[in-house]
């Protein structure tokens, strides 16, 4: 694999696998501040993130070695709301700078098992984002959202709140297969 994709993989494994933990923290939190529904949310949103940098790590198989990742990472605990919004403007940074640069790089360098996870994940976060305005729309008027079940696509990170497709619309498995989170 081109380094220059290859680095960018990396990042992106490496911001993903920080997104994962970051949820799960911010999850625990939005628990304790009595917002079960976002809690449940962020720990859905968690797995995501963990399939997303799943797919980079198994597209770096003919990589070995130990490298310096360097990727963006927000970090703090704040109030639900404020969580939720470090949670925004990770998943747009994502959308709107990582995942077009890197994809951009990778089409150039013809690295065509570079691409299939970064575009599933790019059309993930899409989601992701919107998800969390949602949750902190609600919060922010001291509700809880009102989700009670959110799917996982196992294959590319699609989320669905409270019903998901028969077909995952980004990478086409079946629903049976998703991870339902209530």
């Amino acid at each position: 694999m081109n380094p220059m994709t290859a680095e960018n993989l990396r990042s992106a494994f490496g911001g993903e696998s920080q997104a994962h933990m970051r949820y799960l923290i911010w999850g625990d939190k939005a628990k304790r501040d009595g917002f079960p529904n976002v809690a449940n949310l962020f720990k859905a949103i968690s797995y995501a993130e963990q399939v997303h940098a799943t797919g980079h790590f198994n597209a770096l198989k003919n990589e070995d070695g130990d490298f310096s990742v360097t990727s963006m990472a927000g970090f703090g605990l704040g109030t639900t709301s404020e969580n939720l919004q470090g949670a925004i403007n990770g998943e747009l940074f994502e959308i709107k700078q990582m995942y077009p640069s890197y994809i951009a790089v990778a089409e150039m360098q013809e690295e065509k098992s570079a691409l299939r996870p970064m575009n599933f994940a790019l059309a993930a976060e899409k989601i992701h984002a919107k998800l969390f305005q949602e949750a902190k729309d609600s919060v922010d008027k001291n509700k809880d959202i009102d989700i009670e079940k959110v799917y996982i696509c196992p294959v590319c990170g699609y989320t669905a709140a409270d019903e998901a497709e028969d077909i995952c619309p980004i990478c086409g498995v079946s629903k049976d297969k998703f991870k339902v989170f209530d």
